[in-house]
């Protein structure tokens, strides 16, 4: 090995991994590791045990090597192995923990929340374009980064991939940083959640996985959906949510449903998601689509994008915000990467795939959805084993509906129903299309439905 004691890069790594992660992330699991040196351009260190050392491969090896290479050049590469069972794999005596800095000095500069998980610089209120179906969500997050003091909590927003709940947690937790730097704010994902908790319980730490998530004074927990039927880690969130909340520290939570519609969550937790500020993020209308590029376009000058351009994306793309953006980044990277400005032929040969894709937009959860409103149910009624003639009826024609207008088997769209046989798809589709013969009211209904998912 190349490496002295005394001129181990290993202390500052520590330093730097505390910094971004924080603390208890530290003591976690890079405080159980040991630090062998650099050979070839490799630092090696060593972990305690397979679950340690698969851990830190998939959530901190890329930032470790980031953290080497800025100490020491010649680190090209980065290795963990299993410590022989004499081995303690503690690493040297680090310096306390600096304060996480409070906003992005430049672009591409990523803050992390408090021993959460990192935030996009590009994700702020100045860049979230607002439009009908998503004004009520923005003017709740942004009157939580305004005040110390609002009246709903938990906030809670729900919607479709891709329509901006990540954005809007990203920018609150921007702007709560930056008005006061020494808040404690917290952003980090269900499944995050459960991992973190499921290590504090293998390690036995769960006092300090309590006071990391209880003492702060905004908690933004995303897609909380992922713990359905995770009855460990729901007993766990539940009384995390009721610490915080009587403590009245703020609560923001996203899924990509309602709280009613949230299947395999506990009545309980389910009661109090609803105790506050309930927010649906529609998708996108056309003007909304429109600004959203048009935004978008001003911040990249790189190459012109005419008006015909960006109007054609808007009303082609109409999945996702995700996906519209990601169409524009890939019409801007063909015109800068070739040289040819960007014409109406040009898009439509770039974007053949995507706009094929669009064609045939439609999504079973977006059937399940509009016939569930249309009828007055709630979606997990209409997914159930209820075989009530309001219900069933309903759970038909979305059947129906979706055999129609998609490219889905019937063997998948009876999963998506509930785990249910291909040949209960079948019948429903037969039974729909006797129906509507001498039904006039249900072919009005499959009309109406028709246009609601078409618009």
């Amino acid at each position: 090995m190349s490496d002295t004691r005394d001129s181990s890069p290993w202390p500052r790594v520590c330093e730097k991994f505390k910094r971004e992660f924080g603390h208890h992330a530290f003591t976690t699991w890079l405080g159980q590791l040991g630090f062998n040196g650099i050979d070839g351009g490799t630092a090696e260190l060593t972990a305690p045990t397979k679950f340690v050392r698969d851990w830190i491969q998939r959530h901190y090896a890329p930032r470790l090597q980031d953290f080497f290479a800025s100490e020491d050049a010649r680190v090209k590469a980065l290795t963990i192995r299993l410590a022989p069972k004499s081995m303690t794999g503690t690493p040297e005596t680090a310096a306390p923990a600096e304060t996480v800095p409070a906003e992005p000095a430049e672009a591409g500069i990523s803050m992390r929340t408090d021993e959460g998980s990192a935030l996009d610089p590009k994700y702020t209120f100045d860049s979230f374009v607002v439009g009908k179906s998503n004004e009520l969500a923005y003017a709740a997050a942004k009157r939580i980064s305004e005040s110390d003091d609002v009246a709903f909590n938990p906030l809670f927003l729900h919607g479709g991939v891709g329509l901006g709940k990540t954005h809007l947690m990203h920018a609150l937790a921007w702007e709560v940083k930056r008005r006061d730097p020494q808040k404690r704010v917290v952003y980090i994902s269900a499944e995050k959640f459960m991992f973190e908790f499921i290590a504090a319980l293998r390690f036995k730490d769960t006092h300090a996985f309590k006071q990391k998530f209880r003492a702060v004074d905004l908690l933004m927990v995303d897609d909380v959906q992922f713990i359905a039927n995770k009855e460990s880690t729901q007993e766990e969130f539940f009384h995390t949510f009721n610490a915080l909340v009587d403590n009245r520290c703020q609560v923001v939570i996203t899924a990509d449903r309602s709280p009613t519609d949230l299947e395999g969550i506990q009545d309980r937790i389910i009661s109090r998601l609803g105790w506050g500020l309930v927010a649906d993020i529609h998708p996108t209308d056309y003007e909304l689509r429109l600004g959203i590029l048009q935004s978008k376009a001003e911040q990249t000058r790189s190459v012109p994008v005419p008006a015909e351009v960006l109007e054609f994306l808007a009303r082609r793309i109409t999945s996702n915000v995700r996906e519209l953006e990601g169409a524009l980044n890939r019409v801007l990277a063909y015109g800068t990467l070739v040289g040819r400005p960007i014409t109406m032929d040009m898009t439509r040969d770039v974007l053949q795939d995507l706009i094929r894709a669009n064609d045939r937009k439609l999504t079973i959860d977006e059937i399940q959805r509009t016939v569930a409103d249309y009828f007055n149910l709630r979606l997990a009624e209409m997914l159930s084993e209820r075989r009530a003639r309001n219900i069933a009826r309903p759970r038909q024609i979305a059947m129906y509906l979706s055999k129609q207008l998609t490219s889905r088997s019937l063997p998948e769209i009876g999963r998506r129903f509930g785990g249910r046989d291909h040949t209960t798809v079948m019948h429903a589709v037969r039974k729909i299309e006797d129906l509507r013969r001498d039904d006039s009211q249900l072919d009005d209904d499959l009309a109406r439905l028709g246009r609601l998912l078409e618009g």
